[in-house]
């Protein structure tokens, strides 16, 4: 997958969660957005936010949700003495299920695959054209304490 097809789907995803239904709208990333963020307006006003905390293991899973909450007007932060892997944020529960959670999910997914093939791409060209896995094989029999006999 190339760059230009990478952002051509991540556009569709954002169409999707926004509730796109024509060819026209899916094609429209700013549209796309402005839907989203009109639906998060209107569950604000049935349903609260409330504080949520979203655990992220990995730096560019982080990037990508915290760009994503800008993205929709959300203001991420943590607490002193939290890690940098917490992000809370104030959101209605209904968005983060039906929209937010989902949406980042599949976008993390369409990054993670374009990542994954770029750096195994040039790991090939660069440094060596075998990046698969360590073979697997059995550990070596491990040595027990020995019993000393006290009438040695």
């Amino acid at each position: 997958m190339d760059e230009a097809k990478l952002r051509e789907k991540l556009s569709r995803i954002e169409a999707l969660f926004a509730g796109a239904t024509t060819e026209g709208e899916r094609v429209a990333a700013a549209e796309a957005r402005r839907r989203i963020q009109q639906r998060l307006a209107s569950v604000e006003r049935l349903d609260p936010p409330m504080e949520f905390q979203f655990t992220l293991a990995d730096a560019w899973s982080r990037k990508l949700f915290l760009s994503l909450l800008r993205r929709y007007d959300l203001k991420p932060y943590r607490y002193r003495g939290q890690r940098r892997t917490t992000v809370m944020v104030k959101v209605p529960k209904p968005f983060v299920h039906e929209t937010l959670w989902p949406e980042f999910q599949q976008i993390n997914a369409a990054m993670r695959a374009y990542l994954d093939e770029v750096t195994d791409r040039i790991i090939a060209d660069v440094i060596h054209g075998d990046s698969s896995e360590a073979s697997e094989v059995a550990a070596p029999p491990q040595l027990g304490p020995r019993a000393i006999d006290i009438d040695e």
